[in-house]
């Protein structure tokens, strides 16, 4: 396996214990820059230790933003099924197709949840031929995209960015054009129909590039047509598929036409590959790194603790987001086990993590399930939910009246909900802070600026005791998407009150 234990890093750094011998480099330190509750704040409330524990229930109903998932990952096994049926797709696996009709479903989730064990990235996607086989239709495409968007919004997603490779639905003759254009329709019927069920969601998509094909600058093109053509349903570029032997700066004719047209883009790094691969990335101007747990290869140790080389560094300092798949990243072998991956690291020493799926179906797994994992191997609470969801909520590839629109609306309201149960609060403390600002990268074409800390899991408490508050104190106040919400009242953002 590719990552030796984040424990054993700790230890081999003498970070064991959350013990920083760095003050440059102590996520505790860099919180005290940025803490949640200034000292002005008053007595500063926090969600008991009672409570740490994350609950299924209502980690479920929690909203959430889910920046990286396939399309082709998160079918139904019914609809697989059902595809196959209608297609005459025959290559399912005997062993599902010899069940009994009603045990077919969930006989295939099953095997894809067994067969994605496989331990390394190209056997795993190798998986994705049967559901691709089964998306060689309009109505196939738009029906796939409307249930993806659907189930997500059940699961509590409220923002989700659904990514999706157009040049692999062409084998009956479909163009590209007509293929975006099913999967526009299943979005559109997807909010809309999840809204009829009272779950609302934005969802958006990402067109994808194999990066083992030719066709990368055309798809660019594609990206570029639709993300200007005023619907806002396209919104960036994603270069996908198999990382080693196939480098991104193949591609940099096709990032160059993004950039020069102002389109964001998100490139898979630091899976498969490693820092190079973020390396180039972020050379050639990636907003969000797809993956990039790798990063921890970056790494040096010293008397003093862990030190960042110079792509560490960067994604760290410019808080470059990382879209980390726990889940996905164990069963590709990235990972030997689920407490080895390095999202609970680097999250202490202050990189922009996000969790997300990446393939739900292939995976078998959901938001929920991910969240939950990391109340169980990495112990993060409620309050370590609510800044991985902000800093997704930050990061997206959407405009920042909108993303301001959820972060008040939706997200904020539930977690003070949450925390307005008196079960849920614990002893008051008080802490100071103080300000720092670092700029934006200049390669971000929608303009965020991400100089908010992200460390010291544990240590930043939500509560209700004080309701007024002020964002310069909760670490976000220089997030552009929340820029807005500022001396924010949570006491009026009500389930009355959101859209």
């Amino acid at each position: 396996m590719i990552l030796r234990s984040a424990a054993r890093l700790r230890q081999c750094c003498g970070l064991d214990g959350m013990s920083y011998p760095s003050a440059s480099l102590n996520p505790m330190a860099m919180n005290a820059q940025k803490s949640p509750y200034s000292a002005s704040m008053g007595p500063r409330p926090s969600i008991s230790p009672d409570h740490k524990t994350l609950d299924r229930d209502t980690v479920a109903q929690l909203p959430k933003v889910e920046l990286h998932d396939h399309i082709d990952g998160g079918l139904r096994p019914s609809t697989l099924l059902d595809l196959a049926q209608k297609s005459g797709y025959s290559g399912l696996p005997d062993a599902i197709m010899s069940q009994p009709e009603d045990a077919r479903a969930d006989a295939l989730e099953e095997w894809f949840r067994t067969s994605a064990e496989s331990g390394d990235l190209p056997s795993y996607l190798q998986l994705f031929a049967h559901t691709t086989a089964v998306m060689q239709t309009a109505d196939a495409i738009e029906r796939v995209t409307r249930e993806a968007v659907e189930d997500l919004a059940r699961d509590g997603v409220v923002y989700a960015e659904l990514r999706f490779a157009p040049e692999q639905h062409q084998e009956q003759g479909l163009d590209l054009q007509h293929i975006v254009d099913a999967a526009i329709a299943g979005v559109r019927t997807g909010e809309q129909s999840a809204a009829a069920e009272d779950n609302p969601i934005v969802a958006r998509l990402i067109l994808c590039a194999m990066r083992n094909n030719n066709r990368s600058t055309e798809i660019a093109r594609l990206v570029v047509d639709n993300a200007g053509d005023g619907s806002g349903y396209v919104v960036g570029f994603d270069l996908a598929g198999p990382e080693e032997g196939f480098s991104v700066r193949e591609h940099a004719e096709a990032l160059e036409l993004l950039r020069e047209n102002l389109v964001p883009f998100t490139i898979h790094a630091g899976e498969a590959d490693g820092v190079g691969s973020m390396k180039d990335a972020l050379a050639l101007g990636a907003s969000r790194i797809g993956h990039g747990a790798r990063i921890y290869e970056d790494f040096g140790a010293s008397l003093d603790g862990i030190e960042l080389g110079p792509v560490a560094a960067r994604v760290r300092d410019r808080t470059v987001a990382l879209e980390l798949c726990p889940t996905s990243n164990r069963q590709t072998g990235l990972v030997d086990s689920m407490e080895d991956h390095p999202l609970s690291l680097l999250y202490e020493l202050g990189f922009t993590c996000t969790v997300n799926t990446d393939n739900r179906t292939v995976s078998g797994t959901t938001m929920t399930d991910e969240m939950l994992l990391l109340g169980e191997c990495f112990d993060f609470g409620y309050d370590e939910l609510l800044h991985l969801t902000l800093n997704a909520m930050d990061a997206a590839f959407l405009p920042l009246p909108d993303r301001q629109r959820l972060a008040r609306d939706l997200i904020i309201p539930a977690y003070e909900e949450l925390v307005g149960d008196p079960d849920m609060r614990g002893t008051s403390r008080t802490d100071g802070s103080s300000h720092h600002d670092d700029g934006a990268d200049e390669h971000d074409p929608e303009g965020h600026s991400h100089d908010h800390a992200h460390g010291a899991h544990g240590h930043n408490h939500l509560g209700a005791d004080t309701l007024n508050i002020d964002l310069g104190d909760l670490g976000l106040d220089d997030i552009d998407g929340l820029a807005g919400l500022d001396g924010l009242d949570l006491g009026d953002l009500g389930s009355d009150k959101r859209e």
